[in-house]
């Protein structure tokens, strides 16, 4: 691993910290709706007034060009606030921007790559289906070529914000007679378009997230294809690289600022006196700072290649199943406190533990996750 970070980089971090303890919003984000769609778009609408917005994005594209040691330092301090790390922008951001970057068509990523920076419009994915998750190269959502249009039928589901959502990345069968890794088309879709339907779906942790979307004949121009007809399982493994790969490095970092807290409050109840609970609360530290290590790792690899490898993999994986344990961990520690509403407005620990289940599941379960190291990057037979 090569990463070490410069003079630059240190007055670069100077200069995050100080804008964000001075702009970051206080007030409390709103749960669900369009206000909390107002509420994330403002404040990215800030950061890039402010040229905080696409720090590793091309400058041709409304970014700041900037090194990718120069993101990971502001993603750090952005997460040492305790800022959510997964909110209405997160698929536009760290899904379709970069996508669009590697794979789409000048015209493409003139016309959205901009908007999405500038806070003015909300993406979502439209990848698993309710018969095809983990097994993504099964979906059955197809779309039939009609003169210069897509015409799409059939359904997703757990597809993040959706109902407030501007476009989407969406996958669709184009030929159903190719192997089924073939076949697939990546493009972008207009949530406005007649016949989508919509419909929220609420979940064990109290959100209203995530969403089914039914397509009744939607037509999509086939200039929205991104990839090429056929090419889109190519064009979805660069998505997904990008959200395995260096996504949720927000998420990682505030875990160690969790694990932080969790000590304190161990220490407030007397709690580090017991051995297992103290052991516990060490190896949480200890794996965190891994955690952070393999984070480092794989930005160096990045700083080396224009789209993120299977590598990835790895770092969602020891960040799902470390995320799972942790918040375990603080549902033992606090008892029955764990169902406290904190009267400042932050995270009620029990929503979290019952989050952590679907962390391992999102962007491909963790069985999936050993597969893709098994075969990609050790080389072993499948």
């Amino acid at each position: 691993m090569e990463l070490a970070f410069s003079a630059e980089d240190t007055a670069f971090r100077d200069e995050v910290r100080t804008w964000l303890a001075e702009h970051a919003p206080r007030e409390r984000r709103p749960k669900g709706g369009p206000e909390m769609r107002a509420f994330d778009l403002a404040w990215q609408r800030q950061q890039f007034e402010a040229g905080w917005a696409g720090i590793a994005w091309p400058v041709e594209f409304g970014g700041r060009g900037l090194p990718l040691t120069q993101q990971l330092i502001w993603y750090e301090e952005y997460a040492k606030l305790g800022m959510k790390a997964i909110d209405t922008r997160f698929v536009g951001l760290s899904h379709a921007g970069p996508t669009l970057i590697a794979r789409a068509s000048q015209e493409q990523q003139a016309n959205h790559l901009p908007p999405i920076l500038r806070g003015d419009v909300v993406w979502c994915q439209g990848f698993s289906e309710p018969e095809a998750g983990s097994d993504l190269a099964s979906l059955r959502t197809r779309a039939e070529l009609d003169g210069d249009e897509l015409v799409i039928t059939g359904q997703k589901i757990w597809t993040s914000y959706a109902h407030l959502a501007d476009w989407q990345e969406l996958l669709v069968r184009t030929d159903p007679e190719l192997p089924r890794h073939k076949g697939i088309t990546w493009v972008i879709c207009d949530m406005q378009s007649p016949g989508i339907e919509v419909r929220p779906i609420h979940t064990m942790d109290n959100g209203a997230d995530f969403c089914e979307v039914f397509y009744d004949e939607v037509r999509i121009p086939v200039t929205n294809v991104v990839g090429g007809m056929n090419n889109g399982w190519s064009v979805a493994m660069s998505t997904l690289s990008f959200e395995r790969g260096t996504a949720f490095t927000i998420d990682q970092v505030q875990l160690s600022s969790t694990v932080e807290r969790l000590i304190e409050l161990a220490r407030d109840r007397a709690l580090l006196g017991d051995d297992e609970i103290a052991y516990a609360l060490a190896r949480a530290r200890a794996d965190v700072a891994a955690l952070r290590s393999l984070t480092y790792l794989g930005i160096s690899r990045n700083l080396r290649s224009s789209e993120p490898g299977p590598e990835g993999s790895m770092l969602k994986l020891q960040w799902a199943d470390l995320y799972k344990r942790i918040m375990r961990l603080a549902v033992e520690i606090l008892g029955p406190g764990s169902l406290a509403v904190d009267p400042e407005g932050g995270d009620i620990w029990s929503e979290l533990f019952l989050l952590s289940y679907g962390i391992s599941i999102g962007g491909g379960t963790s069985e999936i996750q050993r597969n893709i190291i098994a075969e990609r990057v050790l080389g072993l037979p499948r």
